[in-house]
């Protein structure tokens, strides 16, 4: 009965390619797990980063935007312990909630993160329980649209409706997200990702402060006449930890040559005034990392102003410093001396948009894919151009989606 009320609510949605895809979950669901006798379609959304490479995790601040690629699921609850998710595509992970310690599953999988979002619910005092699950997720994994966290962000959610009357608040989603992450999955992160899928809409966060401090923004790049368009250079960040956790661990070497455990804590004018202790203590790249961070902060709050006073210009300004920054300071694109697909769609991105919208590195960078700001008229020469060189598709389109996880329907 469950399955047939489900079907009857996909024609409240708009979408014919989101009908399509709930149908099909509906059939996975009632193929792999028999009668329900309750069923909740849940979405949470992929982010991208406009401006803050990188700030995060020294409490700095970040631009960024909730997006309409998302991962959802068809859930229905168990009366014990058991974690049953089938993931179209990947498979399944199975698990007991009865063992949430760090470790109790293994680091770098799904279910490693279904474990951490559990305990970290539990040790905050909120109840989690068993349930099965349909999984599915157009945010591509590697993709720097983070979608390990628009995962975390669905199943802290998820125990939020199931277990708890929705009334868990978005920041402490974002937190239980970036525990699970950090200390059942094994990546370093810091907090943006689990933020802006949390909050949803485009936002300024700023962790200067034990409570994030949260900016909304209501801007619509379409109306403004450009599309955001995410290009997959076709890297991925798979691999690329090492490299990755290079990058905060010497911007913390860097403060700690302040005398403070994290950049945030010293004032930019007394890194200046530092320089030669930081570079004898820290290293030349630890220097340029942290010029980065403090002159990344600055930006953000100048694309924040920009887009609320609708002053493109100076949004577009402080993008094109954030990538120019990201590539000469913070020396994220770069991984290998011959293959350098990021740094190649970015000169190209230069080329065509002929300086209007802009261009920068995505997300924690490496490999993977760049954020462009592309004018109506230029779309199609700029998607020709980057299809030729990283195939066809590798181009997307993307919203800003104004909601964080919602719940699509329930019977």
């Amino acid at each position: 009965m469950a399955y047939n009320q489900a079907k009857a609510q996909l024609k409240r949605l708009d979408d014919s390619a989101q009908q399509a895809r709930w149908r099909r979950m509906i059939d996975l669901h009632q193929q792999h797990f028999g009668q329900a006798q309750a069923l909740y379609a849940l979405s949470a959304p992929g982010r991208a980063e406009i401006v803050g490479n990188h700030t995060d995790h020294n409490n700095g601040q970040v631009l960024a935007a909730a997006v309409n690629l998302d991962t959802a699921a068809l859930v229905s609850p168990r009366e014990d312990l058991q974690v049953r998710v089938f993931s179209d595509g990947y498979g399944w992970i199975t698990l007991s909630l009865d063992q949430l310690t760090p470790g109790s599953q293994p680091p770098g999988t799904s279910a490693a993160l279904i474990a951490g979002v559990a305990e970290g619910l539990v040790q905050r005092g909120y109840r989690v329980g068993g349930f099965e699950a349909v999984v599915s997720s157009d945010v591509l994994s590697g993709s720097g649209l983070s979608s390990s966290a628009a995962f975390e962000v669905l199943v802290c959610y998820l125990f939020d409706v199931l277990y708890n009357g929705a009334t868990i608040d978005f920041v402490t989603r974002a937190q239980v997200g970036q525990y699970a992450e950090n200390t059942h999955f094994g990546k370093p992160s810091g907090l943006m990702d689990q933020m802006a899928s949390s909050s949803g809409g485009l936002v300024a966060i700023d962790f200067g402060q034990a409570s994030p401090q949260v900016r909304a923004i209501p801007f619509s790049f379409m109306e403004a006449g450009y599309h955001m368009v995410i290009v997959n250079t076709g890297g991925s960040h798979d691999n690329l930890t090492d490299a990755y956790a290079a990058i905060p661990h010497e911007m913390k070497a860097a403060a700690a040559a302040l005398g403070v455990g994290l950049l945030r804590e010293a004032p930019f004018v007394r890194f200046l005034g530092s320089l030669s202790q930081v570079r004898a203590q820290a290293g030349d790249r630890a220097v340029l990392r942290a010029l980065h961070f403090y002159q990344e902060n600055q930006r953000v709050q100048q694309a924040a102003d920009a887009l609320e006073a609708r002053r493109l210009d100076a949004f577009f300004e402080a993008v094109n410093a954030s990538g120019l920054s990201s590539e000469t300071q913070l020396q994220n694109i770069h991984v290998h001396e011959q293959e350098q697909p990021m740094a190649l769609a970015l000169a190209l991105a230069r080329q065509v948009l002929q300086g209007q919208g802009a261009c920068r590195v995505h997300g924690g960078g490496f490999a993977g894919t760049t954020l462009n700001f592309v004018p109506l008229a230029r779309l199609d020469a700029f998607t020709q151009t980057m299809e030729a060189l990283f195939g066809p598709g590798c181009c997307h389109s993307l919203d800003v989606r104004a909601q964080g996880p919602v719940r699509v329907f329930q019977v």
